[in-house]
């Protein structure tokens, strides 16, 4: 099973509520270009995630790396869109409470800051309304977009536990019609593109202060 290592936040978050560039340096970066299946991988549409945790707040960041950028020109005055998985988005997907193994919450966040953010229960879907903060760049140049996520730990689990090993995925989507790029760092092994595979998710460990 993948492991994803969250990193104790070095100090205080930064005046504007995430972390900075050298607290990002603690985390320990994930990788991963193949499609949901394992196969196929393509460098130019890698994704690299980076986690930060307080007992405040999972943070979490993406470089994502792509050949087009395909983003919805419109959305809710707070940046919600509602069906953003039809563009390009990266997604994670997070399974807090074992008790369950069919409920997570899913975050989506797409190159232009819309976002989405799900509480499924047995493939059923709802508004989560975490409260979720984020912010978005965009290089041209190298081809590359960047999102950081801020979640509040109280829209994860209602008593947040260190200790405890949650499960957790990513993913990408990548394209303006099929066949569009889906790349998953624990791969579902679908016959067909979907996400929605909790037996696939790694586990998420939150590591001490160092």
């Amino acid at each position: 099973m993948p492991t994803a290592v969250a990193a104790r936040i070095p100090g205080d978050t930064a005046p504007n509520g995430f972390p900075s560039a050298t607290q990002w340096d603690a985390a320990t970066p994930l990788r991963f270009s193949a499609d949901w299946q394992g196969h196929h991988a393509d460098p130019q549409r890698e994704t690299e995630v980076r986690l930060l945790w307080s007992p405040d707040t999972l943070f979490l960041k993406f470089h994502a790396r792509f050949r087009t950028i395909t983003a919805f020109p419109d959305s809710e005055p707070s940046g919600r869109r509602d069906q953003l998985w039809d563009r390009d988005v990266a997604e994670v997907f997070l399974r807090p409470d074992a008790s369950d193994p069919q409920r997570y919450k899913e975050f989506e966040i797409s190159p232009n800051g819309m976002w989405i953010d799900l509480d499924i229960s047995h493939g059923e879907r709802q508004d989560l309304q975490s409260g979720l903060r984020r912010r978005v760049a965009m290089d041209q140049r190298q081809q590359l977009w960047l999102a950081e996520i801020a979640l509040p730990m109280t829209s994860l689990i209602s008593s947040f536990d260190p200790a405890a090993i949650w499960r957790v995925n990513f993913f990408r989507v990548e394209g303006p019609a099929e066949p569009r790029f889906y790349s998953a760092w624990s791969p579902t092994h679908t016959p067909v593109p979907n996400f929605h595979v909790p037996a696939a998710f790694g586990q998420l460990i939150f590591s001490p202060a160092s």
